[in-house]
């Protein structure tokens, strides 16, 4: 009888876990780089991260509903003559017709109407459905420069222009030739079926003294009315919003990296750009540097998902947010019901990104007609309303037991950070102690 040695558990690699090892394999089958939608889906800093110290000796709370907390804001006080009133601090980001069904841009309209606040065209042009049912509605002028023409600019309420976005900084976005109907073809002068990416910077100006010239240049096709936004990815957030108010800029929209996409690399999605937690202070310095800050405001976007984000957001010093994928969950995008769907695609719901490949079950991120039609955008509009109704709630409730009177007034001094990183990140003192990490030590 022999005496053999106890075995050890086998124990896998922390670096190359089970996804890195079967992105490997799919890499050395293929040959091509993965290409995907939504935004980074690794652990970052959050607003998760931080806590409201709500009221309680020393702050003065506000009574339930019975006592008045503020939510409107004005967007783009600064040169343009007929600035954005927008009741809730909450906007729908730019996502194409194109990479979105009619059917889904026309309830992203609807619903934003009933909320009283505004939406985004998005690559590509806009769509009558869009503008149709669109009460405020922001143009989107990108490098691609697909469907852009000077009537739709003086058709919009606001002219966003385009630098960056937070899934891909400094990369340009794709749309796959299956979704490329005829419509989305003639609205983009593209051939019909045939993959296109858009270009990663703009084709006629390189830095922010062109930029100044070609703000000047909307501004004055749009009779000095629209306010023009500057958006840009989360890279240099500090360097970037000083710059786009040197050139002009009424907005500035901040992107980090939480932020969805249509259609890029993954390396792009999970490896470029910084969180949206780290983006915020630096922007709201420059601002504050330049003696502009609430005179030009800030737009701060990339994986806002509830009120609690929301007051957050706006305590370290945005004038508002702006929302894409969870519109889009709030229409009816992953939803469960459609869980053999997704099953048979190779996926399931709470996964789904291939929204490149336009076979969404949900009828959202497709051209196909028929799967189109599956949305009903009167329906999904009123999702949609409710879902910004509750997070604005959500968002006066906090701000209340705060005891502030308006989503404005919260400031970092209503919050504790529970990790190093994110106490760096916004700049608020460590839970617990009064440790601001790189500030006071």
């Amino acid at each position: 009888m022999t005496n053999k040695a106890p075995r050890t558990l086998p124990r896998k690699s922390a670096t190359l876990d089970d996804y890195t090892l079967s992105e490997i394999r799919r890499a050395a089958s293929t040959g091509i780089y993965d290409i995907r939608g939504g935004g980074a889906k690794r652990q970052l800093p959050h607003f998760d991260d931080l806590l409201f110290l709500g009221a309680s000796m020393s702050r003065y709370p506000l009574e339930g509903y019975r006592e008045r907390c503020g939510t409107e804001v004005t967007l783009g006080t600064r040169f343009a003559s007929k600035p954005i009133q927008l009741d809730i601090p909450i906007t729908i980001a730019g996502m194409s017709f194109g990479s979105l069904s009619g059917q889904a841009k026309e309830a992203l309209g609807r619903g934003a109407n009933i909320a009283g606040t505004s939406t985004t065209t998005g690559d590509g042009g806009m769509t009558p459905e869009e503008r149709g049912h669109s009460k405020l509605l922001v143009y989107q002028y990108l490098p691609s420069r697909y469907g852009m023409n000077p009537n739709d600019l003086r058709k919009a309420d606001a002219i966003e222009i385009v630098v960056g976005q937070g899934a891909k900084p400094g990369g340009g976005g794709m749309l796959l030739g299956q979704k490329i109907s005829d419509r989305v073809a003639q609205m983009r002068s593209l051939p019909k079926g045939i993959d296109q990416r858009s270009a990663c910077r703009h084709p006629d100006w390189t830095g922010p003294d062109d930029l100044e010239i070609k703000i000047l240049e909307l501004r004055e096709i749009t009779n000095w009315e629209k306010p023009i936004y500057i958006k840009v990815g989360g890279a240099r957030p500090y360097y970037d919003t000083a710059l786009a108010v040197k050139a002009g800029a009424d907005v500035i929209v901040v992107d980090g990296m939480q932020g969805g996409t249509a259609a890029t690399q993954d390396v792009f999605i999970e490896h470029v750009g910084q969180p949206t937690l780290a983006c915020i202070r630096p922007a709201v310095q420059a601002l504050k540097d330049m003696d502009m800050h609430r005179k030009v405001q800030l737009i701060v976007s990339g994986g806002i998902r509830n009120g609690a984000d929301v007051a957050k957001a706006m305590a370290l010093g945005a004038d508002a947010v702006s929302i894409g994928s969870a519109a889009l969950v709030a229409l009816g995008d992953n939803h469960p019901d459609l869980e053999e769907e997704y099953q048979q695609l190779g996926t399931t719901a709470g996964a789904y990104d291939d929204w490149h490949e336009g076979l969404d079950p949900a009828g959202i991120t497709t051209q196909d007609p028929k799967l189109a039609a599956r949305l009903d955008p009167e329906v999904a509009g009123r999702r949609l309303a409710n879902y910004l109704k509750v997070i604005t709630l959500e968002a006066q409730t906090i701000a209340r037991a705060c005891g502030k009177n308006h989503v404005h007034n919260l400031e970092p001094d209503d919050l504790v950070a529970l990790t190093v990183e994110s106490a760096a990140m916004a700049g608020v003192p460590l839970s617990g102690t009064s440790w601001i990490p790189g500030q006071n030590d």
